[in-house]
């Protein structure tokens, strides 16, 4: 399917709203019926009719169609946050005494979710570094029911060998789900590597405006109406049409956003690797990096996400570096048109603070937004010039 038909044309039955061009926002809670047995209908399958917004809402289904060929994916679900998208069809998948292996350091709230809230319900995970596929045939035991996946991760960008881990997956019986947050569909294509389930936060590139918080999960049309009739409904975390309409949006411009990203990325990236003041800049798309040859394989390019180590790791070097910045704003996400920077350390106190645990403690994670590259260069610059 086209690309430019996903984003501009698919789900948009123009005639029945008066020939908009931009597709309305249907702002209502419930809809009416004419007769009993469509209101009997609609209440014995709300996954495919329109009857309360809870459930199914014009507006977030033409999102809903474009998301889910965006990713090649039968169908999908969109949800009020990313880790909305994340946690409700984990609860649907899994029961009490359901094991899971999951990749170390995945999204903070993934963690909260694996170590917190699941052992509640009597459900355990494994951790293990993704890098190899031998830690995850290692890990697996006949109670696992799902294989958790962050590739790249979104501060240190460890990957994992997704068609290799599918295919592991389904020689066991076992789901696979993947955070897909970093590349978006454009630049990576997990459903069709073999991956059951594929979520993203769609605040991030999906909105593009840092006007919106949303999540999506792509797959299989099955397994998607099984999250729906169970744990959505019950839980509730849908979508308002209104955030809908604002990512439909979005996705207009979502090819042209992400590449200016990648490139922008890219420049500044060489430009810090280049700084005396600098020891290493950690991008997939850089040829340094440790699985270069992996992200050439199974991605299509590169997001605006980066890290980047100062030679000096002093705590109070890396606070004022990142204080100086004039420009860069300092601020947790991405994907929007203002580019943003978050030390590791803004996480912990400086009492806790471990310099020979660069990993952990010592990486500045940079988003390169929309803004001339070489305006970004020159905050860099003065913000740089104030440690040296």
């Amino acid at each position: 399917m086209d690309l430019s038909y996903i984003l501009n044309e698919l789900g948009e039955e123009r005639e029945n709203y008066f020939n908009a061009v931009a597709p309305p926002i249907i702002q209502t809670s419930n809809f009416a019926f004419k007769t009993v047995k469509d209101f009997r209908d609609a209440l014995a399958d709300e996954f495919d009719a329109d009857l309360y917004s809870r459930g199914n809402n014009p507006t977030l289904n033409i999102l809903r169609k474009k998301l889910a060929a965006l990713d090649g994916a039968e169908d999908a679900l969109v949800f009020s946050s990313g880790i909305g998208a994340i946690t409700v069809p984990i609860l649907a998948l899994l029961k009490q005494g359901d094991h899971v292996v999951s990749v170390e350091n995945p999204y903070s709230w993934t963690i909260k979710l694996f170590k917190n809230f699941l052992p509640k319900f009597g459900i355990t995970t494994t951790f293990i570094d993704g890098r190899d596929i031998q830690n995850f045939k290692d890990a697996i035991r006949s109670e696992t029911r799902l294989i958790y996946l962050e590739s790249p991760n979104t501060f240190s960008y460890e990957l994992q060998d997704l068609k290799a881990v599918a295919n592991l997956a389904k020689s066991k019986g076992i789901i696979t789900m993947i955070d897909n947050s970093y590349c978006t569909p454009l630049y990576q294509r997990p459903i069709e590597l073999g991956i059951d389930l594929s979520a993203q936060t769609a605040t991030k590139y999906i909105g593009g405006h840092s006007d919106v918080v949303a999540g999506v999960v792509t797959g299989k049309r099955e397994l998607i109406k099984q999250i729906f009739d169970h744990e959505y409904m019950t839980i509730g975390p849908s979508l308002s049409p209104h955030s809908a309409w604002l990512l439909i949006r979005g996705l207009r411009t979502l090819p042209l956003r992400l590449q200016r990203s990648f490139e922008s990325a890219q420049m500044v990236g060489d430009w810090l690797s280049n700084h005396p003041l600098v020891a290493k800049v950690i991008w997939p798309f850089r040829e340094d990096f440790e699985q270069y040859e992996l992200g050439q394989r199974q991605m299509q390019g590169c997001g605006g996400l980066f890290s980047f180590v100062l030679k000096d790791p002093a705590f109070d070097k890396i606070e004022t570096f990142c204080n100086s910045l004039k420009h860069i704003l300092m601020a947790v996400s991405w994907g929007g048109h203002e580019s943003l920077i978050i030390p590791s350390i803004a996480a912990l106190p400086e009492s806790e603070y471990d310099a020979v645990n660069p990993n952990r403690y010592q990486l500045i994670r940079m988003y390169a937004g929309l803004e001339d590259p070489e305006y970004l260069i020159k905050d860099l610059e003065q913000g740089l010039a104030e440690i040296s």
